[in-house]
């Protein structure tokens, strides 16, 4: 950045009225010339009259970026008024007066206090005036001047983007356009050529020029070539001043991509290929890949690929991959190493794409021989046909001879064949086949309306080799026969009128036969012997398939017959011919005088169950009150089955189980054992569920025999935990209580289960004297003391 330093010259030219200065001139060399004052002007305060105020100058120049250590002096107020005894005072307002701009209150010289960028801000428009020190009135109205920015060459030219990017194709023209580039300068372009901008090149000659002036990128070589060299970086300069030596100056780099154009034909890097074929390639299958090199790219290479002559020309086939630009060569017929073993062909690579600017480069084609060698392998026999299509009447005796299929072993050494069924296609086993002629026979009766067609497979397998082996599909359709009689294409249930007139139509009725006809049904209808005479309708035959019923007589009675059934015969055309015998269920119904119906006998055409709807509607609610009481029957049943012995889930004090079982009194001296509790090995084995009644008996559990001396305490420990791993426990929490009271007992036990194994003397006589219901006990027990005495 350049900084000029500017001196001020002041001039004064005092008058003792009216004064001025003449404008500062041009700015040629930066500098100026006279020093920049600004006069106030007007009459004496004694005079009556005030002159017109002026500004001899309205308008100050000020460089910018000043580096001075100094205040940036800027130019003088001054009025007429001032007569130098200080009783004036100058006074400044507007764009930073006071702080960028402050003024000598007593002499008027303006000052800038900082650096000024005109790039920031080129103008500050201020207001000055002249006030009385002593009464703080103005002497002069206040005035407006400005304060302009001079430009400095302080700003390089600024590209609008820092890189650019384009693009060409390959073998333009010299001059071909290829970008412009625009640079900008911050300097002021109106005051000198600070912001005068020139164009050159610094890197990218002698590919590429630039128009000084205009920015504009061209092509300066000719045929530049994408294969030989594709990226190029250019670099830019825009230098201000007019380019003149001292100016400012800012780069860009230019990124410059030739763009492909097919300028190169396709070419084979060899001139014969050759590949290898086993004869059992399937159809479609490739053979071999061969590929022509281009150094275009993109669409520009893009290749393809055709057989354009050989042996092999009808035999195979070339496709183009479109991602990799190969030619894949594919078999289109079947090959035959014993037919022939050897196919050359002539393949053509051509550009789908070619550009005529560049034809005279030659043709973009070019050609290579391939060379297929076909292999010898052993193959599975073959069928004389791809598919066998057989017919064969549904009446044929079973093991008769439908048709026939033939194989071959392909192979020089002609292996023979065997024949077989491919049971997955034959599940029933219908038919089957002769494995050394292929001979195919029924070995189940057929039935054309059960299944017109069979599909089934035959497996031709080298006897030699059974891994060789080949299908063939084989239609067998069966031909029909005339074996079904015509019925009626619906049951026929239909009434008469009891107020009925003879010789009216009461039904039509039309026939169907399971039976194939080529030339069309024709059935035939008539009354059965039986009913010819004696029946009270007659059968008209329509001969179009159909027969009408019709009544024989005027009246008919519901109360006398309420029902007739009348058997029709109905007989087909075909050979042999099959006839059978339907019947029409006729009933007589009251009717109005239109002919509607109104009421047959038992309602049975309105209700099939014969009855009225009241009725049904009450047996329906019979049926349901049994299914009900039968279904609550069945749980109650249920319910006392498993009936729980505890009562009620909230009666679970103690759970104590009940047996409701009282004893046999004082005589019953086997109801309960009290030395069970003393003596382990005499409980019963056999532990049931206390939750329900007993039904189910599990296997006994053995438990540990608790010894003579144990104490009732133990043996209750040992209970508890054999109920706590009991399987056979209820599936809820229980307490079991053995009522055992403990030792220490100060009034000791009062129960007899601890006298029975006492070792101590203890007199029962006491007994005797509770009277006679306590006899028993008293001699059971005084007879214990008896025998231990003895």
């Amino acid at each position: 950045m350049r900084t000029y330093h500017c001196f001020w010259l002041l001039f004064w030219a005092g008058q003792p009225h009216q004064s001025f200065l003449t404008p500062l001139s041009k700015r040629t060399s930066g500098f100026p010339e006279k020093e920049k004052v600004l006069v106030l002007s007007g009459n004496s305060r004694q005079d009556l009259h005030r002159s017109k105020r002026s500004w001899m100058w309205n308008q100050f120049f000020l460089l910018e970026e000043y580096t001075g250590t100094d205040y940036q002096y800027v130019g003088k107020l001054h009025s007429d008024q001032d007569k130098g005894d200080g009783s004036l005072k100058y006074i400044l307002s507007g764009d930073g007066a006071g702080d960028l701009f402050i003024i000598n209150e007593n002499t008027g010289d303006i000052q800038a206090t900082k650096r000024l960028d005109r790039e920031e801000k080129p103008v500050y428009i201020l207001r000055a005036q002249a006030i009385n020190r002593r009464t703080g009135r103005p002497v002069e109205p206040e005035s407006e001047f400005i304060i302009k920015i001079h430009d400095i060459n302080d700003n390089e030219p600024m590209f609008t983007k820092d890189v650019y990017n384009a693009s060409i194709p390959e073998m333009s023209d010299v001059g071909t356009f290829v970008v412009q580039v625009t640079a900008t300068d911050a300097d002021d372009p109106t005051y000198g050529n600070s912001a005068k901008v020139v164009y050159s090149i610094l890197q990218g000659q002698p590919y590429f020029s630039v128009e000084s002036e205009t920015g504009i990128i061209k092509t300066a070589l000719l045929n530049m070539d994408r294969e030989n060299r594709e990226q190029y970086q250019v670099v830019i300069q825009a230098k201000d001043m007019g380019g003149q030596m001292g100016g400012l100056s800012g780069t860009t780099t230019v990124n410059i991509t030739l763009t492909d154009v097919n300028d190169n034909p396709p070419r084979f890097p060899q001139s014969t290929y050759q590949f290898r074929a086993p004869e059992s390639t399937p159809l479609d299958s490739p053979v071999g890949r061969i590929k022509a090199n281009d150094a275009d790219v993109d669409e520009n290479a893009e290749i393809e690929y055709s057989i354009t002559e050989g042996d092999g020309y009808d035999m195979f086939g070339i496709t183009t991959d479109k991602d990799t630009q190969e030619g894949v060569i594919t078999v289109k017929k079947a090959l035959d190493f014993e037919n022939k073993n050897l196919y050359i062909l002539k393949v053509e690579a051509t550009n789908t794409h070619v550009d005529p600017r560049f034809l005279y480069l030659g043709p973009f084609k070019d050609s290579a021989t391939v060379r297929i060698q076909v292999e010898d392998v052993d193959e599975p026999p073959m069928f004389s046909r791809p598919a066998y299509i057989m017919e064969v009447k549904e009446d044929v005796p079973l093991n008769s001879v439908i048709g026939t299929v033939t194989a071959q072993d392909p192979d020089a050494a002609k292996n023979p064949v065997k024949y077989s069924v491919d049971r997955h296609t034959d599940m029933d086993r219908v038919f089957n086949i002769n494995s050394g002629n292929g001979s195919i026979f029924t070995s189940k009766p057929l039935d054309r309306e059960t299944l017109l067609w069979h599909n089934i497979t035959v497996i031709a397998a080298e006897i030699n080799n059974p891994k060789q082996s080949s299908r063939v599909p084989v239609f067998i359709k069966v031909l029909d026969v005339n074996d079904n009689a015509p019925e009626f294409a619906m049951f026929y249930e239909t009434f008469v009128c009891e107020n009925a007139k003879a010789e009216q139509l009461i039904q039509t009725l039309s026939a169907v036969d399971k039976d194939d006809s080529y030339n069309g049904h024709q059935f035939s209808f008539s009354l059965a012997p039986e009913a010819a005479s004696s029946s009270n309708f007659t059968l008209q035959d329509n001969r179009d398939n159909t027969a009408g019923i019709f009544t024989r007589k005027t009246r008919y009675n519901r109360h006398e017959t309420s029902t007739y059934f009348l058997p029709v015969v109905i007989s087909d055309n075909d050979y042999p011919i099959q006839s059978s015998t339907e019947t029409v269920t006729i009933r007589v119904c009251a009717c109005d005088h239109r002919g509607k119906m109104l009421s047959c006998n038992a309602e049975a055409l309105i209700h099939p169950t014969g009855l009225s709807t009241g009725a049904l509607i009450a047996i329906l609610l019979c049926i349901i009150i049994l299914l009900v009481t039968v279904v609550l029957f069945a749980a109650l049943r249920r319910q006392r089955k498993k009936e729980p012995l505890i009562i009620s889930k909230e009666d679970i004090r103690d759970n104590i189980v009940s047996y409701n079982d009282e004893g046999g009194g004082e005589e019953d001296t086997q109801a309960f054992d009290i030395g069970t509790l003393r003596n382990p090995e005499a409980i019963d084995d056999n532990k049931l569920r206390r939750d329900i009644v007993p039904e189910t008996l599990f296997m006994p559990r053995r438990t540990a025999t608790a010894r003579d001396n144990t104490d009732v305490r133990d043996f209750i420990n040992q209970r508890l935990k054999e109920n706590d791993t009991d399987p056979t426990a209820p599936p809820y929490d229980s307490l079991a209580t053995y009522a055992y009271e403990g030792n220490g007992s100060v009034a000791e036990s009062l129960s007899s289960l601890e006298s029975v194994t006492t070792d101590g003397d203890q007199d029962y006589d006491y007994l005797s004297d509770w009277g006679p219901r306590f006899k028993k006990l008293a001699d059971m027990y005084g007879s214990m003391d008896s025998d231990k005495d003895s």
